[in-house]
């Protein structure tokens, strides 16, 4: 028997009528399962390909948060120290530090949804130039204070000071103060899948030690990025004092195995007037002073150990005349501290 088009056309539109009306019923089932379960959302945000650090709100930024539709609602400020927005009207306190403006945005949603008929919340960073600036200090030509605005490493930031200091001793430090930086980290578990990003914190304090040998032989872990708030220090050697009958007497200073023969050399070699191969080695030990006898020639002979010295040992090589131009004594206040908020501050864009 033969279906006369007329009814063709009625089951066809009758199944897709069932199919539209199926369709909206599973959309309305997911909005209940948003409602019902806000913090399945909220947890869960959509993965990224990437999430730069401009996109995470940072200590410093001033943020606007806007329900749209009103003004009672609205509001504008900062994070507190320990990442919250608070002062939001009729609502708790929300974590914001590393947070997202949109995942922001849906959790301050979901909380006036409480008394509130779908509310509509839009977030965002209105300014990001409060961030914590990051510190380079020590034995660098121009120390300075950097505000950055895109990725840098430790290399590019020592050669926009002017490079190392003759003084350096090879060392530097690197403090990462906690609540000031969003870590990124790329996660995947198939290399031939898209890398997504994890937003940690970082919630300890680091430090951060590398030698400079490693930083220029290409080391990898030798230069790490910069990021917002960190203090690095290149150290600087400490003196050794060498007075006497030498030629050229004053500071030198320390680096590993400096012996007193080594350092008289360093200081020009004995004098042609001076009439004694005798040296005191004056040596700080707590409130006391310790002082070692030693002979130049004996140790040249090998018949004296050729002792290794200290930071702020005094060598004195003794002369003709008893009396010194000076006392042998250092001034060990010489290192003054540096005011940080007084260094140039110089943006990184």
């Amino acid at each position: 028997m033969l279906v006369s088009s007329t009814k063709i056309r009625f089951i066809y539109i009758f199944c897709l009528t069932l199919l539209l009306h199926s369709v909206s019923v599973y959309a309305q089932i997911e909005n209940l399962n948003f409602e019902s379960n806000p913090e399945k959302n909220i947890n869960t945000e959509e993965k990224p390909k990437y999430i730069g650090s401009d996109d995470l709100i940072h200590s410093g930024d001033l943020i606007d948060v806007d329900i749209l539709g009103s003004t009672e609602y609205d509001w504008r400020g900062k994070v507190t120290p320990e990442g919250f927005i608070t002062g939001l009207n009729f609502i708790d306190n929300v974590f914001a530090l590393c947070r997202t403006e949109k995942l922001i945005a849906k959790e301050i949603a979901n909380k006036y949804s409480k008394f509130l008929r779908k509310p509509r919340v839009a977030v965002k960073i209105l300014d990001r130039s409060n961030r914590p600036v990051s510190t380079l200090l020590g034995e660098v030509k121009v120390p300075q204070r950097f505000q950055l605005k895109r990725k840098i490493f430790l290399n590019e930031i020592i050669i926009l000071s002017g490079g190392l200091t003759e003084k350096a001793n090879g060392e530097i430090r690197i403090l990462r103060t906690p609540n000031i930086n969003c870590r990124i980290q790329k996660t995947t578990n198939d290399k031939n899948k898209e890398s997504f990003v994890k937003v940690s914190q970082d919630n300890n304090l680091k430090v951060i030690n590398i030698k400079v040998s490693d930083l220029l032989s290409g080391k990898k872990a030798a230069n790490p990025e910069i990021i917002y708030g960190d203090l690095i220090t290149v150290f600087g050697s400490e003196p050794v004092y060498v007075i006497g009958g030498v030629n050229n007497p004053g500071k030198i200073l320390f680096r590993d195995n400096l012996s007193v023969s080594r350092a008289i050399t360093t200081a020009g070699g004995l004098t042609k007037k001076s009439g004694s191969n005798e040296i005191r080695v004056f040596r700080k030990n707590g409130l006391e002073t310790q002082i070692i006898e030693l002979n130049l020639e004996s140790i040249k002979n090998n018949e004296e150990k050729d002792i290794l010295l200290k930071p702020y040992d005094i060598v004195d090589v003794a002369g003709k005349e008893s009396d010194r131009m000076f006392s042998p004594l250092a001034n060990l206040d010489e290192i003054t501290k540096e005011n940080n908020s007084t260094l140039p501050l110089r943006v990184i864009d």
